[in-house]
C-alpha cells in the first residue's frame, strides 16, 4: 500500500510540475517566423575557384558560391574584402583591389548560386595559389567571418576583384 501511495504521490507532482513549468525547460513553440541559418555565413556555402575566359590582357579567374538545401537565402552585394591568396598554406604577398559597381543587390542561397570574377594583368610570372580567402558584402555591411575557395589560380600586383554576379 505504501508503494501505491508513493506512485500517485509523484505522479500528482509529476503533473502538477508539468502543469505549472516549475523546473522544467520548455522549448519556445514554433513560429511561422522560423528562419534556418543563413547562407551567406561562411560555414554555410562552399566555393570553388576554376580558371574563365582570358580577356585582352587579362586572364580570370570565376569563385562560385553555393549553398546546400535548408539555409536562409541572403542578399550580397559589391565585391568581397579583404581578399588573399595563399599557396601551400603560405599567404602570397598580393593585394586585391575592386573593380565594378559595388552596390547592386545579388539574391544568394540554395537554388541561387552567385560568383564573382578575379582579373589578373596578363604579365609574366605571378604568385601561384589554390586558395583565396575573403569576406563576403551585404548591402548594410560586411558578413561576420571568412569564406574560402579552393582552386588553381595565378596572381599578381593588379589583380582586381569583381562584384558578386547571380549564377554559376
Amino acid at each position: 500500500m505504501g508503494i501505491t501511495r508513493k506512485t500517485a504521490v509523484i505522479a500528482a507532482v509529476t503533473v502538477l510540475a508539468g502543469a505549472t513549468g516549475a523546473g522544467l525547460a520548455q522549448a519556445a513553440p514554433p513560429t511561422g517566423g522560423h528562419q534556418a541559418p543563413s547562407a551567406c555565413r561562411p560555414a554555410n556555402h562552399t566555393a570553388k575557384v576554376t580558371v574563365d575566359r582570358p580577356s585582352a590582357g587579362h586572364r580570370h579567374y570565376r569563385v562560385t558560391l553555393t549553398a546546400a538545401r535548408g539555409y536562409e537565402p541572403c542578399q550580397l552585394a559589391g565585391s568581397p574584402t579583404g581578399v588573399r591568396f595563399y599557396h601551400h598554406g603560405a599567404l602570397d604577398g598580393v593585394t586585391a583591389g575592386h573593380y565594378g559597381q559595388q552596390n547592386k543587390k545579388v539574391t544568394f542561397g540554395p537554388g541561387h548560386p552567385v560568383h564573382f570574377d578575379i582579373q589578373v594583368p596578363n604579365s609574366p610570372g605571378g604568385a601561384r595559389a589554390e586558395r583565396t580567402t575573403f569576406t563576403l558584402k551585404a548591402p548594410g555591411g560586411v558578413i561576420p567571418g571568412e569564406s574560402s575557395a579552393s582552386g588553381p589560380l595565378t596572381v599578381d600586383f593588379g589583380t582586381v576583384v569583381g562584384p558578386v554576379q547571380p549564377g554559376a
